[in-house]
């Protein structure tokens, strides 16, 4: 699965397109760490890498949005102003039950982007509405998002890897 969400990964790069990362609970702390890693461990001599934004890391928005529609709304209404199609949206939810996070993936799905989540305990309702699902078989919070984290670094190694691949054959063919 890391393999699949790599080459989502690099599409979206290369097409210009924006990764959206969301996460509920303990979870927006490693959509913040994956937006970090996505967008500066990626950029390789001088190349920029993946554009990622992590929405929880926008407060005011997210509590403007859960306090004046509803909770369940919090990333999915700053995704319709945001969001076009092409883009990619990074899910991730423990339990795979989160509403904000469920609502986010359907409007994501709606709007023409390519949705991932990340989630454990067997995935939840995250795992049928995502189009590509890795779930960490754990079933204690911990363990679930330390997995997440772990495939947070695989792919920011693994598109990293690519792109500089990418950059050396560019360069030879230029020689």
């Amino acid at each position: 699965m890391v393999d699949a969400i790599t080459e989502v990964l690099l599409r979206a790069r290369d097409q210009g397109r924006t990764v959206f990362i969301i996460g509920n609970g303990g979870s927006p702390a490693t959509s913040a760490h994956m937006a970090t890693d996505l967008c500066k461990v990626t950029a390789v001599d001088g190349q920029p890498g993946v554009r990622a934004v992590s929405l929880p890391d926008n407060v005011a928005l997210l509590t403007a949005w859960s306090n004046d529609a509803a909770y369940e709304y919090s990333f999915s209404g700053p995704l319709q102003a945001y969001l076009e199609p092409g883009d990619v949206l990074i899910a991730i939810s423990a339990s795979g039950r989160s509403p904000n996070v469920l609502e986010a993936t359907r409007l994501a799905n709606r709007m023409g982007a390519v949705t991932i989540g990340l989630t454990g305990f067997g995935g939840g309702e995250l795992v049928r509405i995502a189009q590509i699902s890795l779930v960490a078989d754990a079933h204690d919070y911990g363990l679930v998002e330390d997995a997440h984290l772990a495939v947070n670094h695989a792919l920011t190694a693994a598109v990293k890897a690519r792109l500089r691949d990418q950059l050396r054959e560019a360069q030879a063919e230029a020689a």
